[in-house]
């Protein structure tokens, strides 16, 4: 019986990952936003590794590209649900929660950009003054 009700757990839990996996295919493969920050989290990658960040640096840079994603995937969400609610037909409440939730990830992307800014000019601009 027991082992039943751990295998039911675990089994639970696999189905739970394979739908967050679903979840970003579907992001991936249909947001042209999240196909962008892709781009720019592959560059973001690439610079930190290439620049030699720190630590606490790394943990920034994974931060808030982490926080990006998952506010693409909430507002993807939120967009998906709203145009089924009102059947993609023009409601002003509607428009003004999918407005919301796309500021909210415009919000994240600006602070990540700042952050990137914060972390990689300096070092830029250092290798710049040493050619």
């Amino acid at each position: 019986m027991m082992k039943k009700r751990v295998r039911n757990y675990i089994n639970g839990r696999l189905q739970s990952f394979r739908h967050a996996f679903e979840g970003v295919y579907i992001l991936l493969k249909e947001e042209r936003n999240a196909q962008i920050y892709v781009f720019a989290s592959i560059v973001a990658l690439f610079m930190g590794y290439w620049l030699k960040i720190s630590p606490i640096e790394w943990i920034v840079v994974c931060s808030v590209i982490g926080i990006v994603f998952a506010m693409e995937a909430i507002n993807t969400a939120i967009e998906n649900l709203s145009d089924f609610a009102c059947k993609k037909e023009i409601n002003p409440n509607i428009k003004k929660i999918k407005d919301l939730s796309a500021a909210a990830v415009l919000f994240t992307a600006i602070v990540a950009l700042i952050a990137g800014l914060i972390i990689f000019l300096p070092k830029l601009l250092n290798l710049l003054h040493s050619i």
